[in-house]
């Protein structure tokens, strides 16, 4: 492929894109700081003296989103619709994650990636006064769409169990929208979703697997249909029994049911005439919360 942010003379230039369709784009970025345990702590308590860290490091991100032509010399000054940065925490790290929407003739990925490096290196500027030994790793796009090339997911091993698609609706009844992530939180489930909740059914997942059987019925079906939280890609889920647990990315969930009585005339009967919830979806509860998103890998923890 050849580069086209040269001119004929060899000479750098910024690519001319008024032929290019207006479309909707998206891109999700991901960037993680390390840290000590002690930082962790203060960051978490707000007793850093800068002020509070998590909130500085989220105002510097949109900022540099919204920055980011003027610091990349071939980047286009677009029009940003929304830009959105989410943190997980762990005991020394911290994920950083950014959503950035334009309507335009170019990709925002560079916001999104510049918005996720400034947040990391404003954490670090918060923080370097008691710890000079943090370092930042892992700035990678995750997602893009929009445009000529259309999508791109980072992509990961072709038989590993992963998330295929996070989806939430505010309603019940109602079949879910993909979003590229979300925050699952103990004791409750996916934040903005109305199934969430302090009961046994925080969660819900269903196979690629088992909504390909109904696909292959002549059925048109998106993921989320089946109101599913999770849709999964590589396990059999209503094979596990109640009371495994599982890690997706960072997060921990353990099953408390499989399958469930269908909704007589709901929303998700009336779109798809049939339900593969009830038989293969799985419910489970939040044991360990975070951001959880596209290509999150999953994996099974050992029973006793």
């Amino acid at each position: 492929m050849d580069l086209t942010h040269f001119n004929e003379d060899g000479l750098p230039r910024m690519v001319d894109v008024s032929e290019k369709e207006t479309t909707k784009r998206v891109a999700v970025a991901h960037s993680r700081i390390y840290m000590k345990k002690e930082t962790m702590q203060k960051i978490t308590e707000k007793s850093i003296k800068k002020g509070d860290v998590l909130s500085v490091a989220q105002t510097a991100a949109i900022m540099a989103a919204k920055k980011t032509s003027e610091i990349i010399p071939m980047c286009h000054n677009i029009f940003i619709t929304g830009v959105d940065v989410k943190f997980e925490l762990a005991d020394d790290f911290i994920d950083i994650f950014v959503q950035s929407n334009t309507e335009s003739k170019t990709g925002i990925e560079m916001e999104s990636l510049t918005a996720a490096s400034v947040a990391a290196l404003t954490i670090y500027d918060m923080c370097k006064a008691i710890d000079r030994s943090m370092r930042i790793t892992n700035v990678e796009l995750l997602h893009k769409e929009g445009g000529k090339s259309g999508v791109y997911n980072r992509s990961v091993d072709s038989d590993e169990a992963v998330v295929i698609d996070v989806n939430i609706s505010e309603e019940k009844g109602t079949v879910k929208t993909p979003v590229e992530f979300a925050e699952l939180r103990v004791d409750h489930g996916l934040v903005g979703d109305a199934h969430a909740g302090n009961w046994h059914r925080q969660v819900s997942l269903l196979a690629e697997e088992s909504i390909n059987k109904m696909r292959e019925m002549g059925l048109d079906l998106k993921d989320g249909d089946f109101a599913e939280n999770i849709t999964t890609r590589n396990i059999e889920l209503f094979t596990l029994p109640v009371g495994q647990v599982l890690t997706i990315g960072e997060c921990v969930l353990e099953v408390t049911q499989i399958g469930k009585e269908c909704h007589k005339g709901c929303a998700i009967k009336q779109k798809v005439g049939n339900c593969i919830m009830p038989t293969e979806g799985i419910f489970c509860k939040v044991l360990k919360g975070g951001i959880i998103k596209k290509n999150d890998k999953i994996k099974l923890v050992e029973l006793n």
